[in-house]
């Protein structure tokens, strides 16, 4: 039995601190369930459930479902410029440029501490061009969707890079003769492999969870989509906000099974077999 580790909880205390926030999450949960089996005559039933489902009001609800793919192609194309461009100049400032740090440090603040209606003032001239060279498209959010996530990206895969000691492992790759596109992919990657899930994670939920650019821009997207539903059919507009919110909790639990350091296949307290030497 391990000893305990001085100034760490308990683990009943750890557990009931786990349970008292887990609970304090899952109130407005139950209430939003709660307000989506209410039904109009009174009683509790899944009819607003199985309207959402139901053919008949796929032409009612066109806007919602136009909107969730416009979010999910949005997720997909926004991670895609965290991925192939933000994380590899992130990597290579900090191995090649490190005096460069502190001012990218300093920029990808901008997006937290410059509110949302006043970025919106700024992206309004772009998309004027924009519309006129390339159209205006929902797809065209993910360029300023790539702006707000920035702050977020750069400190997930920033932290791994100064944990891992990423300066030594690309030295040594390169002293072996490997380029830097492999540095990159088979070095660096693997090392930060917490980091760009996290990205991605906070990316995904970010995007699917964006209101005010997507509506002062009037792009279709689930946010939107949800508020102009939410007129006509709030059941529907709070039973699809439960759906979204269960399933970001889902890809945060497969984020933080995937992520975890590698087990041990050896058991605890066991030493490595040694090879006998050969008898004479």
């Amino acid at each position: 039995m391990s000893a305990r580790v001085p100034g760490r909880p308990s683990r009943g205390v750890a557990y009931a601190v786990v349970s008292l926030i887990g609970l304090v999450f899952l109130i407005p949960l139950a209430a939003m369930l709660e307000f989506t089996l209410r039904q109009t005559s009174g009683g509790y039933g899944l009819d607003h459930w199985a309207g959402l489902f139901d053919p008949e009001n796929a032409r009612t609800y066109r806007p919602l479902f136009q909107g969730l793919g416009n979010s999910f192609a949005l997720a997909a194309l926004t991670l895609a410029i965290v991925l192939g461009v933000f994380a590899p100049t992130i990597v290579l400032v900090h191995l090649r440029h490190p005096r460069l740090e502190r001012a990218l440090d300093l920029l990808t603040v901008l997006p937290i501490a410059i509110p949302a209606i006043v970025l919106v003032v700024g992206f309004a001239p772009i998309y004027r061009v924009l519309g006129t060279m390339v159209g205006s498209g929902a797809w065209t959010l993910s360029l300023a969707y790539g702006v707000l996530v920035l702050p977020f990206a750069y400190r997930a895969i920033a932290a791994d890079l100064q944990g891992i000691d990423a300066r030594t492992r690309a030295e040594a790759a390169r002293s072996l003769g490997a380029g830097w596109g492999a540095v990159l992919l088979r070095v660096i990657a693997p090392g930060v492999r917490r980091g760009l899930l996290a990205a991605s994670l906070l990316t995904i939920a970010i995007v699917l969870g964006e209101f005010t650019v997507s509506s002062l821009l009037n792009r279709m997207t689930l946010q939107t989509a949800l508020l102009q539903i939410s007129k006509s059919d709030p059941f529907v507009a709070v039973a699809v906000s439960l759906l979204s919110l269960v399933g970001a909790f889902v890809v945060l639990l497969l984020v933080s099974s995937t992520g975890g350091a590698p087990r041990r296949s050896a058991r605890r307290g066991s030493r490595p077999s040694t090879p006998q030497e050969p008898r004479s």
